[in-house]
């Protein structure tokens, strides 16, 4: 095959493979534990910011700017957030005000961690096609890496977007779309991979702003709901799960 038909296939076989990975493991757990499961979430989402886009940001870019771009993809968020919020509630009863609300947020982490994991998947194109105009064999080793580093994330997010409303055929098929952005990113990088180089630490800083503030400001607060010591304790635990299977995704991708 041609290096342009290895990065096309590569590209979009990974994106599915992590995204139907996600959906197995959801659907081996059932619905009713998806709350639950929503602190391992927070753990993957945390783990892969800290662990594995940060660093990977700061080796390809100045680190005060990834700093401000982190910062400002922050508070972008809150931004987006905002907005998402004041569009549901043009009157005093809406999930913001009422404290009997349901479960889930109307669509507001699920949305912004979408926008996040489009800019981490963006990323990956480009590395994918990077890695591929140096070799064959090269390509196949990185695609490779990604897919086992995107696998416990995607989890993550497809558990984040039920616990956000969305239903499993709505989820899947977001995370699916946000997944053909490594295939545009891939393309791009491909035919002008001079200048898009310059921009992947700045994507980077993003999708990791993205993750820390849906975890932080959107899901861990839903945790203090439940303050026995039980709860507590088993939501140590699979936060520290979490964390631990993106540790164990890069040690499994060698690095």
């Amino acid at each position: 095959m041609s290096t342009l038909t290895w990065i096309i296939v590569v590209a979009l076989a990974g994106g599915v493979l992590s995204v139907a990975a996600a959906a197995a493991v959801s659907a081996s757990v059932g619905t009713q534990r998806i709350n639950t499961l929503i602190s391992y979430a927070i753990g993957a989402l945390l783990g892969a910011a800290f662990l594995e886009i940060i660093p990977h940001a700061l080796e390809h870019g100045d680190p005060h700017q990834m700093a401000a771009t982190i910062l400002f993809g922050i508070l972008a968020f809150f931004v987006l957030e905002k907005l998402v919020l004041w569009r549901h509630c043009h009157h005093d009863h809406c999930e913001a005000h009422d404290a009997q609300a349901p479960t889930h947020d109307h669509g507001r982490s699920g949305l912004l961690i979408l926008v996040g994991d489009t800019f981490h998947n963006f990323v990956d194109g480009i590395l994918i096609a990077a890695a591929f105009l140096q070799s064959t064999e090269l390509g196949i080793v990185t695609a490779l890496a990604i897919i086992a580093h995107e696998i416990p994330q995607e989890v993550g997010d497809y558990l984040i977007l039920l616990h956000s409303g969305y239903s499993k055929t709505r989820a899947l098929v977001f995370n699916l779309l946000s997944s053909l952005a490594t295939l545009v990113g891939a393309l791009l990088a491909y035919f002008a991979l001079s200048q898009l180089t310059e921009i992947i630490p700045f994507m980077l800083g993003l999708a990791a702003a993205s993750m820390i503030y849906v975890a932080v400001a959107d899901l861990i607060p839903g945790l203090h709901k439940r303050t026995e010591l039980r709860a507590t304790i088993q939501q140590v635990l699979l936060i520290g799960l979490g964390v631990a299977s993106i540790v164990v995704a890069r040690a499994l991708a060698g690095e």
